[in-house]
């Protein structure tokens, strides 16, 4: 099907070709890449598996920096540290915009969100807004004891399946794990895991997540919007938005309701509820706009935090050596402690188990290409003409793998490293950017990394895990699921053992 897409593609831009805008007769000195074809470009050459391995391979044969086409678009890929310092610090400001993707505008009501909003004094309040409120040191702490709470019932249902040997799906326990969280979270609600709101509630994310993660024809190629419509891509966005809009119209009028009762800790919801009353900010601050944030919220939280333990545990079966070493400090510590269950205070005093979640999002970053940037102005990075309009990505996977920072083996999963050479993702250590940096850096960093760090710690304090059925670590399917955030393709499965 897809390369009958794809034919169908090249066949409509051929027949559009002189419908097309006179080219730009601007000479510009392009970073080096892939010959392409008239009018559709590279797009033949791409693939879509693993796509931070691809550039990482394109990179190897045409540089750190590296150009291509995909219709009318020009786009740049970036796979060093260096050059990605030079965009992200140097050159933010003119590369703060997102450029133009169909699904991602009209899921989020405009880009009224804080994602893939561009950069405007909109973006700046927002962004101003989520930094002081809802991501700040205090408001995440005041949700420690939920998602505490939702990794102990976690480690109960592992408990049980270890009482019989029986196999364990990591990846549908981590995300179990995070959709509970995040309900309660953004929106003050304690769903039954396996009742119908929560499957309606993990229906419309995963449609969500699946809509920012599309390519829409019309993108790349200005006449074809009439494929996305007869690919069924329009009508699939169409219906994903109207899933997640009538969910959200049905929380904000709960949220407005005056006889509803309050949960425990103010939600997330809450607050911007607060915010859309008191309309402190230049520009009106709409419920269309309350429901694109929620979205950032729900999204973000979600996927990032259950891909980024799943990727470990992944990485500790096929590093046993480095599994062991995790396990004995938390279990050193934990018997020291006279403790049977982690807490996020307890994470803060185990070194060793810090630096395995860095390396952690060393190697396997979830979001292995950085949200695209938009040039806003034409300019130059590393001597090459940048053109108003391109499409810059990061590969952070490939950043990550970076040999002049990381030195000969980066590929080995190796939480060593963290402790050998001070390095933090907080944005500023431009060899280990798995949240960005920079104007477009993800403002919810801490929540992130607090959803994952619990887990993470009790799953190794609390069980031994071999593979089922035989199975060795080298059979492990490394593939990507692509989307904005980029899980396991195939779920990861794990026979657990009671210590």
């Amino acid at each position: 099907m897809e390369d009958i897409i794809i034919g169908a593609v090249a066949l409509a831009a051929v027949f559009l070709f002189f419908l097309y805008q006179k080219q730009n007769t601007k000479q510009y000195k392009l970073p080096p890449g892939p010959l392409g074809l008239p009018v559709i470009g590279n797009i033949h050459q791409l693939e879509s598996l693993n796509p931070q391995r691809f550039f990482a391979g394109w990179a190897k044969k045409y540089g750190p920096i590296l150009s291509f086409k995909i219709g009318k678009r020009a786009m740049v890929v970036i796979s060093s540290a260096e050059l990605a310092k030079e965009l992200l610090k140097t050159q933010d400001v003119n590369f703060a915009d997102r450029p133009q993707h169909r699904g991602q505008e009209f899921i989020t009501y405009g880009r009224r969100d804080m994602a893939f909003n561009n950069y405007t004094p909109y973006y700046r309040e927002i962004r101003k807004m989520g930094m002081n409120h809802l991501f700040s040191p205090t408001r995440v702490a005041t949700f420690k004891h939920v998602r505490e709470e939702e990794a102990r019932r976690m480690m109960d249902k592992i408990n049980k399946a270890a009482e019989t040997s029986e196999a364990v799906d990591i990846s549908e326990l981590m995300l179990t794990f995070t959709n509970s969280v995040v309900c309660r979270q953004a929106f003050g609600k304690k769903y039954n895991e396996d009742g119908e709101e929560m499957k309606r509630f993990i229906k419309i994310l995963y449609g969500t997540q699946s809509v920012f993660g599309m390519t829409f024809f019309s993108d790349f190629f200005p006449f074809c919007r009439f494929l996305d419509d007869w690919t069924g891509l329009t009508k699939y966005m169409m219906e994903c938005f109207e899933r997640q809009d009538t969910y959200l119209q049905e929380i904000i009028k709960e949220t407005l309701n005056p006889n509803k009762v309050k949960p425990e800790t103010e939600s997330m919801i809450d607050l911007l509820m607060e915010i859309y009353k008191d309309q402190p900010f230049a520009s009106e601050f709409t419920l269309e706009n309350v429901k694109a944030v929620v979205l950032d919220i729900v999204v973000a939280g979600t996927d990032t935090a259950a891909a980024a333990v799943v990727w470990g545990m992944t990485y500790l079966t096929k590093y046993p050596q480095v599994m062991k070493k995790a396990q004995a400090e938390v279990r050193d510590y934990a018997r020291e402690n006279g403790l049977t269950f982690l807490s996020e205070d307890d994470v803060k005093n185990l070194p060793y188990f810090r630096a395995l979640v860095k390396e952690t999002l060393r190697i396997e970053p979830v979001i292995p290409l950085l949200v695209a940037r938009n040039c806003i102005k034409d300019t130059k990075i590393a001597g090459y003409d940048i053109p108003a309009g391109t499409t810059v990505n990061v590969n952070v996977w490939a950043v990550s793998r970076d040999e002049k920072e990381w030195g000969p083996n980066p590929d080995e999963f190796r939480p060593e490293r963290f402790l050998e050479k001070e390095v933090d993702f907080k944005g500023t250590d431009y060899e280990f950017i798995p949240f960005g940096s920079g104007r477009r850096m993800c403002p919810g960093m801490r929540l992130g990394a607090a959803m994952m760090e619990v887990p993470y710690a009790n799953l190794l304090l609390k069980f031994n895990f071999r593979l089922p059925n035989g199975m060795k670590p080298e059979e492990i399917n490394m593939d990507v699921m692509t989307g904005v955030a980029m899980h396991k393709s195939q779920h990861l499965m794990l026979v657990p053992e009671k210590v």
